[in-house]
């Protein structure tokens, strides 16, 4: 299956899924070799097969990706309704999840536009004290271009949701 063609529903599905769960996880290779999994609420992706995310928290998944660059981003729709209506009905609505490989770049400054992302979308929580003190100063992204993908399959549930290429 084509990254390029199939994009648009790419991205769609792991918007879907980040807004159900908050976040998708990233995982990368530790130094020694050993897989390690990041929940991060800040993914975004862009129009060509790339996208970023906020490396403000997550210490070790910023030492991996110097150390290594290969990441998986998976985004799983975790919705109750999503899932309750999909096990009645025998059918997913939409897909599921998806999963997207690549490689993260350096720590780099967010750019106006990238900020204006990410208060867009923690805006309405920010009346929240939890909220301020996690969802304030960011400063730094990585940017990731990715390489290929998955999608979750569920195959008894989803025959024909992902066009063969």
């Amino acid at each position: 299956m084509s990254l390029k063609s199939n994009w648009p529903q790419i991205k769609r599905t792991l918007e879907q899924s980040q807004a159900s769960a908050v976040h998708c996880s990233i995982a990368t290779v530790c130094p020694d070799g050993t897989p390690h999994i990041t929940p991060v609420g800040t993914v975004f992706l862009r129009d060509n097969q790339t996208g970023f995310f906020f490396d403000h928290y997550a210490v070790s998944l910023g030492e991996n990706i110097d150390s290594n660059p290969s990441v998986c981003v998976s985004a799983v729709n975790v919705g109750r309704w999503f899932w309750l209506k999909s096990l009645l009905t025998g059918r997913f609505a939409s897909e599921p999840g998806v999963r997207l490989y690549g490689k993260a770049g350096p720590a780099r400054p967010a750019t106006t536009e990238e900020l204006q992302m990410i208060h867009k979308r923690v805006a309405s929580t920010q009346w929240l004290k939890g909220a301020r003190m996690l969802w304030s100063d960011f400063e730094v992204v990585r940017d990731i271009e990715f390489t290929d993908f998955k999608p979750v399959a569920y195959p008894m549930m989803m025959d024909g949701m992902w066009p063969a290429d």
